[in-house]
């Protein structure tokens, strides 16, 4: 990870893996991926989280601070979602269903992640070896409906 993203890391009070940030609702949610916008160019962001679990959302918030303002929602089903923001196209990717990491490097992943203002991938544990500085967050469902838990897992 490079100077900027540990600093804004820090910054969000997650300086260390193993970090915490409780998110009251979906506001706050929206609110940490607007502050997530902030990361250098060219940052591929890895989210974590079971169903329902905020990852979209937070992404929405993202995506939304770069200058989109149009409809955001999961690239389950399509896979990747490209956001044409004002301050530089935002890649969504959704590897739920890859069930080998050459599936994404046929659609030329690396060079879409580099030419990218920001990319978020959502369940992307098969490609964490191959971007070792990209960092990880997890969103956790709490008791309350509304509130998620945030932790830095790298």
């Amino acid at each position: 990870m490079d100077r900027t993203t540990t600093q804004l890391l820090a910054d969000l009070d997650l300086p260390t893996p193993g970090r915490t940030l409780l998110l009251p609702g979906v506001e706050a949610q929206q609110w940490l991926g607007a502050r997530l916008a902030e990361l250098p160019p060219g940052t591929l962001l890895f989210l974590e989280g079971e169903l329902g679990s905020g990852k979209t959302t937070l992404t929405q918030g993202l995506v939304r601070a770069l200058g989109f303002s149009g409809l955001v929602s999961s690239p389950t089903y399509a896979l990747m979602h490209r956001y044409p923001a004002v301050q530089g196209a935002v890649l969504h990717i959704d590897a739920y269903r890859v069930r080998h990491p050459q599936e994404l490097y046929e659609m030329d992943l690396e060079v879409l992640v580099q030419q990218a203002r920001l990319s978020v991938m959502e369940w992307g544990q098969l490609y964490y070896p191959d971007f070792p500085d990209a960092p990880i967050l997890r969103l956790q469902h709490q008791d309350d409906p509304d509130v998620r838990l945030l932790e830095r897992v790298r």
